[in-house]
C-alpha cells in the first residue's frame, strides 16, 4: 500500500472527525438528546430582521424614536397605542445606559448604545416578561436618497413570541412611524 492510499478504517475515521462541524456528533456518538442539551448552546433561537424605507432623513427618523415627545405622538398614531399611554408619558433618556418606558409602561428597557442619526441599540423588554429576561434590539439608519432604510434586528426574546413581535413592530412602530414622519 502506497502513502497516498487510505484504508477503509482511515476513511471512517476521518469521515467521523467532520460529524461535530455538521452537528451530528451526538447522535453518532450515542449521546441522548439530554445530553445534547446540557451542552449550553441553543440551537432554534428565533430572531426578528425588518427593513423599511421611511420618507425622511436620517435625522428626522433618529429623533422620532429617541425624542420622548416625538415618540409619544407616533405612538398616539397606533390604535392600540392610544389606549396603552393615554395617561402615562413616554419616557425615553437622551444618554446610553439611561432607561424607556413606551407604551405606557408596557415596553421598559435602558439604552445600550446611541450613536447620533446612525444607530439606537437597546435592552427591551415587554413588562409582564420574567424579571430580568431582556432581549437586545438594534435600529440602524443610512440614507437612501432623501429618503431614510432603517434596518431593525431583535433577538433573544422568549422562545415561541417571534411572530407576536414581528406583528407588534409593524402594527406598533412601523405604520404609526410611517404617518408620522409623512
Amino acid at each position: 500500500m502506497t502513502s497516498n492510499q487510505v484504508t477503509r478504517r482511515d476513511f471512517s475515521v476521518r469521515l467521523l472527525s467532520i460529524f461535530p462541524l455538521l452537528g451530528f456528533a451526538a447522535r453518532a456518538s450515542g449521546q441522548s438528546a439530554q445530553s445534547e442539551a446540557n451542552n449550553g448552546v441553543s440551537h432554534n433561537n428565533e430572531a426578528i430582521h425588518h427593513e423599511i424605507i421611511f420618507k425622511a432623513s436620517r435625522q428626522r427618523v433618529y429623533q422620532a424614536i429617541t425624542d420622548p415627545k416625538q415618540f409619544h405622538q407616533v405612538v398616539q398614531l397606533s390604535a392600540e397605542g392610544k389606549a396603552m399611554s393615554a395617561k402615562v408619558p413616554t419616557e425615553i433618556s437622551h444618554e446610553a445606559g439611561g432607561a424607556f418606558a413606551l407604551f405606557g409602561g408596557h415596553i421598559l428597557g435602558r439604552t445600550v448604545e446611541m450613536v447620533l442619526n446612525q444607530r439606537l441599540v437597546q435592552a427591551w423588554r415587554v413588562a409582564n416578561w420574567a424579571p430580568g429576561v431582556y432581549s437586545i434590539v438594534k435600529f440602524e439608519l443610512s440614507e437612501q436618497g432623501p429618503s431614510t432604510k432603517l434596518v431593525f434586528d431583535h433577538t433573544g426574546f422568549p422562545q415561541g413570541l417571534g411572530e407576536h413581535l414581528s406583528d407588534g413592530w409593524q402594527e406598533h412602530y412601523w405604520e404609526p412611524l410611517q404617518k408620522f414622519l409623512s
